[in-house]
């Protein structure tokens, strides 16, 4: 039987969530957890995986195992072993052909930003000081809602039949003392978030004009773009599928 576990973790002591040798990964602690519980050899796979550093708010995977007559009692026997830095949040019985990665309709994630320095957001959210003209970035969040080819945005070395991507949504938003970006869309390219958000912060900072913004994603050349912005202010922050694959 298949199973779903929406899990959360901050990333910062991992090497990003896939399984790497001698490497610690989240997916790593979580298939030697499930093992443990379920005295089985688990094997999870997830929605997509999150680079070294990058956060979770929602995770999914899937595992296959026998019935399991009480999920909740897994997911708190999952949590008394998991380290405090990952959460099982539910776990759901779901179709057997059902894969946490492919069956994905859309996947959100949010990038945070605070501007005057706080100790306790160190890991957790980019101090970037800098005046940013929110208007011209959001006028960057209407251009590549339209757009397809997000080459310029890629890392380089990645192995994808194609660089087109559908966002649904992406705008950015003042959040007390911080800047968010939030973006949707059906996929993303590995490095894709953190090179929008570096690039759109040239704009906001009137150091390149929307016109440019637009150059750089036609020329589909990642040297054009923006710096990739560092991992800890990203956060992985929603996953959505279709409402008949649970049971």
């Amino acid at each position: 039987m298949r199973y779903f576990i929406d899990i959360s973790y901050d990333g910062s002591a991992y090497h990003g969530w896939q399984i790497q040798n001698n490497a610690k990964t989240v997916q790593g602690i979580l298939n030697e957890a499930l093992s443990t519980i379920l005295r089985a050899d688990v094997s999870t796979i997830g929605s997509g995986r999150t680079d070294t550093g990058v956060h979770a708010m929602m995770q999914m995977v899937h595992f296959d195992h026998d019935e399991i007559k009480d999920t909740v009692q897994l997911g708190n026997k999952l949590n008394s072993l998991l380290p405090q830095d990952i959460s099982a949040n539910h776990i759901h019985l779901v179709k057997d052909d059902v894969s946490a990665r492919f069956e994905a309709v859309s996947r959100a994630y949010v990038y945070k930003i605070h501007q005057h320095k706080n100790p306790f957001k160190q890991g957790l959210s980019y101090h970037f000081h800098q005046p940013l003209d929110l208007d011209q970035m959001n006028s960057c969040c209407d251009l590549i809602k339209k757009w397809k080819d997000f080459e310029a945005m890629s890392k380089v070395k990645t192995e994808v039949n194609n660089f087109n991507c559908e966002i649904f949504s992406a705008f950015w938003e003042k959040q007390n003392d911080e800047i968010h970006f939030h973006v949707s869309a059906n996929r993303f390219l590995r490095g894709m978030v953190r090179a929008l958000v570096g690039t759109m912060l040239e704009v906001g900072q009137g150091r390149m004009t929307l016109a440019a913004f637009e150059q750089i994603l036609e020329s589909r050349d990642r040297k054009k773009a923006g710096r990739s912005v560092p991992a800890h202010g990203l956060y992985l922050r929603d996953i959505t599928y279709p409402k008949d694959i649970y049971l």
